[in-house]
């Protein structure tokens, strides 16, 4: 009973947050719900044996994501191979994925960092925790990751 209990107040307190940390991602409400629910099933079918529930299911979420990315990408270019795509101009919504490529093709050492420290609005001393690493070795990470990303956003935009 006790441990219904505590899954249900960790339903009830972060399912919101993490569908929606989902959505800015994927930039779909109804996808978004369907990777948080994913992750809360996941977390739930091994709930006795997740140390950190949070950071799980922010794991599973970001894996989850990442695979949605990857089959997005596929069909993207599938549909570039057979001629199906039309030019279109370059929308709001595409420069919101051009900072989820960019994050994506961050080294997975960097990458995951981001994730959980902007996405998923972990503190640098819980992320070194749930990685194994020092504190200093993930806000040096998370520095490479910035200027990274500042260098590729500069030459995307053609920024000085």
């Amino acid at each position: 009973m006790v441990e219904s209990t505590e899954a249900a107040a960790l339903f009830e307190e972060f399912y919101a947050r993490l569908a929606g940390w989902c959505r800015s991602l994927v930039g779909s409400e109804a996808l978004a719900h369907d990777i948080a629910s994913e992750a809360f099933t996941r977390l739930w079918s091994r709930w006795g044996r997740v140390d950190e529930p949070r950071a799980y299911l922010y794991t599973i979420a970001s894996n989850l994501i990442k695979d949605h990315w990857r089959r997005t990408e596929r069909e993207r270019r599938t549909l570039q191979r057979i001629g199906s795509t039309t030019e279109e101009a370059q929308s709001p919504a595409d420069s919101a994925t051009d900072i989820r490529d960019l994050v994506q093709s961050l080294p997975k050492r960097l990458r995951t960092p981001v994730l959980l420290h902007y996405y998923a609005d972990l503190p640098v001393l819980r992320i070194a925790e749930v990685l194994g690493r020092s504190s200093g070795s993930v806000k040096t990470d998370l520095h490479r990751a910035r200027q990274l990303l500042r260098a590729e956003l500069r030459d995307i935009h053609d920024i000085s």
